[in-house]
């Protein structure tokens, strides 16, 4: 079996952030299992708040569309603000899936998990509009196994032993998917 490319991005600017934390946790129970799983920081980046013009002039929105775009899945790690993913991540995936002056999205038929810190467990639902806009406009497979972590799931710098097997076992679901889809025999773009 072929080693895959699975990316994960650390979506927060916060200089101390968790999820960036848990992004590396990631990254590494996905090389356990095999495959490439390297950190894109988005604060060490600096991609353009999308504008739908000068973004994509950048350095940093080339290199992560072209790292989506060549990916056999996606970890997105992110902090929840206010009941919602954030505006990062969202930035983020506006950005690399815009059409139009002869762009076509990244994330076409990707296999996406997400990762999130929260500061309480009451927002777990959350993503459920950011999953659906991804399997909607780009036909992604978004993991049921969101691996979601507020304050209270971590011992200092570790998460607890039962919300790190959480985390273990979202990643292998996300392995388990990236590889069953390898050989789809669709390609998606913008349809209805």
């Amino acid at each position: 079996m072929s080693s895959l490319s699975l990316p994960v991005f650390s979506c927060s600017l916060d200089p101390a952030s968790v999820s960036r934390r848990l992004a590396d946790q990631t990254a590494d129970a996905i090389t356990r299992r095999g495959h490439r799983a390297t950190v894109i920081d988005l604060a060490a980046l600096s991609l353009s708040p999308f504008d739908n013009d000068r973004v994509f002039d950048s350095d940093a929105f080339g290199e992560v569309h072209r790292i989506i775009d060549e990916a056999d899945g996606v970890v997105l790690a992110f902090p929840i603000y206010n009941w919602s993913p954030s505006s990062t991540v969202k930035s983020l995936i506006e950005s690399t899936g815009a059409t139009g002056a002869g762009r076509r999205a990244a994330w076409f038929d990707k296999v996406v998990t997400f990762v999130c810190a929260a500061g309480l467990p009451h927002s777990t639902m959350a993503t459920g509009p950011l999953a659906q806009s991804l399997m909607l406009d780009f036909k992604c497979i978004v993991n049921p196994y969101t691996a979601y972590f507020s304050e209270r799931d971590w011992e200092g710098d570790q998460l607890r032993p039962d919300r790190a097997d959480r985390l273990d076992k979202t990643m292998s679901v996300h392995v388990e998917l990236a590889q069953l889809l390898q050989g789809r025999t669709y390609s998606s773009d913008w349809e209805v």
